[in-house]
């Protein structure tokens, strides 16, 4: 079985491999000489091939859903590999497998770097297609991601319109807003800053990531969740409760990932849009018949109520379902027993 051509950051067990030799084209222009795509499979495909849930993994996240979504994913969960054959693709430009800045460039016997093409949130998706066709999977009975694993969800419901049945999407948008992009860009200044990023070497740009890091956190969650976890009890003058929590969440990311990975993942969700060529967002959206389930949280603050409210105006089959939690958009892989119970009403 192909391995990948760079190291894992972390141990990640049961991890299968795809190679694909042939170029791989990308949206804005360039071409991947070859492809690897990492990924993990749970169940069994049964005999009508109908029994798929794919799972579309957020940022950072690798695709061992069972441990990060074991909420959802696993024996006794709605989503039971007794019952389901679960698949979950690490999306191209990560570092927990699949093909990207850390990969070694064939052309050049070096790791690809900053000199890595620009890849979108469709070409998540044609890579997912690539390992789809390779699994023999005709028909995907629900198609799942919160945060950007939507807008991979989004972008695969368009280009298998008839295969993928059903499509939930969890705290996700039709395009990236202006709000998240410059949280991004302020994120990837903050890496840039770090001259080590420049260098051809896995933990290049870790302090510059760690920084990154910390802004993400602060649009994860609430204000009330920070006063709630974060306030100190005493009168101390320094190292703060909360700044702690900041710099140990940094640290946690550093031990796990790639600086040069993270700058490219944050360009990719800039890159999000469904209408882009498709006559804009609410046309593009009315292209998809299949029903979806629409998961909002009021306390959203990185991609607020509104883009769902969006999503489900304009999706002929929406079901749009409110849920008021403390933990923001960090909500949708804390609140699994409430999210659990949503999606077994909507039907898996």
């Amino acid at each position: 079985m192909q391995q990948t051509t760079y190291t894992i950051p972390v141990h990640i067990p049961n991890l299968k491999f795809l190679h694909s030799p042939l170029p791989f084209p990308l949206e804005a222009g360039g071409v991947l000489p070859e492809l690897t795509i990492a990924y993990h499979t749970y169940g069994t495909l049964n005999a009508e091939r109908n029994n798929v849930i794919w799972v579309c993994h957020a940022l950072t996240a690798n695709s061992n859903v069972a441990d990060w979504w074991a909420g959802l994913f696993g024996p006794g969960n709605v989503f039971d590999p007794a019952r389901h054959f679960i698949v979950c693709a690490n999306i191209l430009g990560s570092c927990y497998g699949t093909t990207g800045p850390r990969s070694i460039n064939p052309a050049t016997g070096k790791a690809y770097g900053l000199d890595f093409p620009l890849v979108t949130i469709r070409d998540w998706a044609a890579a997912h297609d690539l390992l789809r066709k390779h699994l023999d999977i005709r028909e995907v009975a629900l198609c799942i991601g919160g945060s950007c694993g939507g807008h991979q969800v989004l972008e695969m419901a368009h280009l298998l319109p008839k295969e993928i049945k059903k499509m939930a999407l969890l705290v996700t948008s039709a395009r990236e807003t202006a709000w998240a992009i410059a949280i991004h860009e302020a994120q990837r200044m903050a890496m840039q800053a770090d001259p080590s990023f420049y260098e051809d070497k896995d933990t290049g740009g870790a302090a510059g990531m760690r920084a990154a890091r910390g802004m993400g956190l602060v649009t994860y969650r609430t204000f009330d969740a920070y006063q709630h976890d974060q306030t100190d009890t005493d009168d101390k003058l320094d190292d703060l409760k909360a700044a702690s929590y900041i710099r140990y969440q940094g640290v946690k990311l550093e031990r796990r990932f790639y600086a040069q990975c993270y700058w490219y993942l944050s360009k990719a969700l800039d890159s999000h849009h469904v209408g882009r060529g498709r006559g804009g967002a609410a046309t593009a959206l009315a292209m998809l018949d299949m029903p979806a389930l629409v998961l909002s949280i009021d306390t959203d603050l990185l991609i607020p109520s509104s883009q769902q409210q969006f999503l489900a105006a304009h999706l002929p089959q929406a079901e749009f379902v409110m849920l008021e939690s403390a933990y923001g958009h960090d909500g949708f892989l804390i609140e699994t027993e409430r999210i659990g119970r949503i999606l077994k009403k909507f039907g898996n």
